[in-house]
This record gives structure tokens, C-alpha cells and sequence, in this order.
């Protein structure tokens, strides 16, 4: 399964983005649930993406999808190579010049966005991706693992802009929410199933403006 190309994988998600913490939080069904879907990602044959960093969550979720013979691509700033001590990533690590540059390549190689629990950091990458999805620049599915509530106050902010009219209609986004593991998959593959291929990129002269 892990040979499959991105014609060639009935998902049509070969690959997933995972923003996650750098940190592992105080509760342990963190950690338990991103090990729990790079377990379920290599499974499915689907590729990993995600920051680059062996700690926390981060580290977490590419222990389970490199030991599960899952593949990983690592995509780390070059000023963060030590302070999230970047993993050994079985397809390679991408260092880049500054975050800019990660995020376009983190997007460019990515099928889908899933956003597990973190910090600012996190909640920064998955907000930038929808406000890209917002501006019509794509269409690839975005989601949150809502472990535990964890996203539920961020659910709540955007409902309260909703209902005051800053989030208008013709600037909605389509947010997927999973509150358990088992469902990221199926939510993501339903939603990727919908959308034309021609539809998900983002043309390279938009996303050099980004």
C-alpha cells in the first residue's frame, strides 16, 4: 500500500498535513490519540507531512506512521533544528529558509489538513488554511481532531462570528470535526471524494503572493 501513487489510492488522499503541539499537553489521550492516527494513516497507506520535530505530538504521530511502515516527510524553518530536534524522516527532511516557505511546501504536498491539539503554533497553520479555503484558493479538506473537547472553544469563536455576521455568507468554510481517531479518516476521505482534483491546488501565482 505504501507504493500507492495519488491516481492509484481509491481515497484520493495519499498524503495528510498534521498540525500538531511541539509539546504533549497534561493529558495523556493527547498523545494516545496522534499515535493512534499515524497508526491509522501508515495502515491506510497514506503518507505523513507534518513539521519535522521529534517531540511532543509531533513526534508522536511520526513514531506510529514510520513504525508502522507508513511514510514521513518532515518539513522544519532551519532556525527550529534545535529547538524541536528534527526527526529522522524516512523520505527526508526539507529544511527551509524561514516558516513562509514551510507552510507553501507543507500545502503543496499535502491531500488534506488534519489539526490535532497544540499551541499557537498550531492554531496559527490550521487558521491560515482557512482563510485560504475562505478566499476560494482551494478546496482540500480541512479538519480538527477535536480530542476530548479540546477544539471546542474555537468551535465556539467561530459560531459567535457567525452569528454576528463576520463570517457572511459567501465567506463560509467547510471545518470537518472529529472528536474521536476513528473517524478522521472516513470524514476526510468522504469530503476528498466531493471536491475535483482541479479544484484542491492553489494556482502558483496566488501562492507566491502568500
Amino acid at each position: 500500500m505504501q507504493g500507492m501513487n495519488r491516481t492509484e489510492n481509491i481515497s484520493k488522499i495519499a498524503k495528510i498535513c498534521v498540525y500538531c503541539g511541539s509539546g504533549g499537553g497534561t493529558d495523556p489521550a493527547f498523545i494516545e490519540a496522534a499515535t493512534a492516527f499515524g497508526t491509522a494513516m501508515a495502515q491506510a497507506g497514506i503518507g505523513l507531512v507534518y513539521g519535522g520535530g521529534d517531540v511532543g505530538m509531533m513526534g508522536a504521530v511520526a513514531d506510529a506512521v514510520r513504525s508502522n511502515g507508513g511514510s514521513v516527510t518532515g518539513i522544519i524553518p532551519e532556525f527550529l533544528l534545535n529547538r524541536e530536534r528534527a526527526g529522522i524522516n524516512g523520505d527526508g527532511l526539507i529544511v527551509t529558509a524561514d516558516m513562509h516557505e514551510r507552510k507553501r511546501k507543507m500545502f503543496e504536498m499535502a491531500d488534506a489538513f488534519v489539526a490535532m491539539p497544540g499551541g499557537v503554533g498550531t492554531l496559527e497553520e490550521l487558521v491560515e488554511q482557512l482563510t485560504w479555503a475562505q478566499l476560494g484558493r482551494h478546496k482540500k479538506p480541512i479538519l480538527i481532531a477535536n480530542i476530548k473537547g479540546f477544539w471546542q472553544p474555537l468551535c465556539a469563536l467561530l459560531d459567535h462570528m457567525k452569528a454576528l455576521d463576520f463570517i457572511r455568507a459567501g465567506m463560509d468554510f467547510e471545518l470537518l470535526v472529529a472528536d474521536h481517531v476513528e473517524d478522521i479518516l472516513p470524514k476526510l476521505q468522504k469530503a476528498a471524494a466531493a471536491v475535483p482534483e482541479a479544484a484542491k491546488d492553489m494556482p502558483p501565482a496566488v501562492a507566491d503572493r502568500l
